[in-house]
């Protein structure tokens, strides 16, 4: 399973983005071989607009099966559900490594909705 982290830096020990579209990068840890990679989402930090729809993209392009945010606007809500990505909701400024240990430990609320309004800054 490939699980999806918002976060400022590159490196497991970087801390939850609060932002979704706008966030640094995004951590993909892959629990089969317990490896993580980074994906760089610099083209949406300054974004006008569709920084969320566009940064869905690149999670589902990535494979995760699983996000952890703290805060996903309802377009990429939609957007990541109808292709069946699960998320997770966890507080900005836990590290990575803490934020998929408490996923895999099922101290993580699902979200079933979008957390804040569109183009949220």
């Amino acid at each position: 399973m490939k699980i999806a982290v918002c976060s400022q830096s590159n490196n497991p020990q970087a801390t939850l983005d609060s932002r979704f579209g706008r966030a640094a990068f995004f951590g993909v840890y892959d629990d089969t071989i317990g490896q993580w990679e980074f994906i760089e989402n610099r083209q949406n930090t300054q974004a006008a607009q569709g920084a969320g729809i566009q940064a869905a993209q690149a999670v589902i392009d990535t494979g995760a099966d699983v996000l952890i945010a703290s805060n996903v606007g309802p377009k990429a809500m939609a957007a990541l559900q109808a292709n069946g990505i699960l998320v997770f909701e966890a507080q900005a400024g836990t590290s990575l490594e803490t934020a998929v240990s408490s996923y895999t430990a099922g101290s993580l609320t699902e979200m079933q909705d979008s957390n804040v309004e569109g183009h949220w800054v």
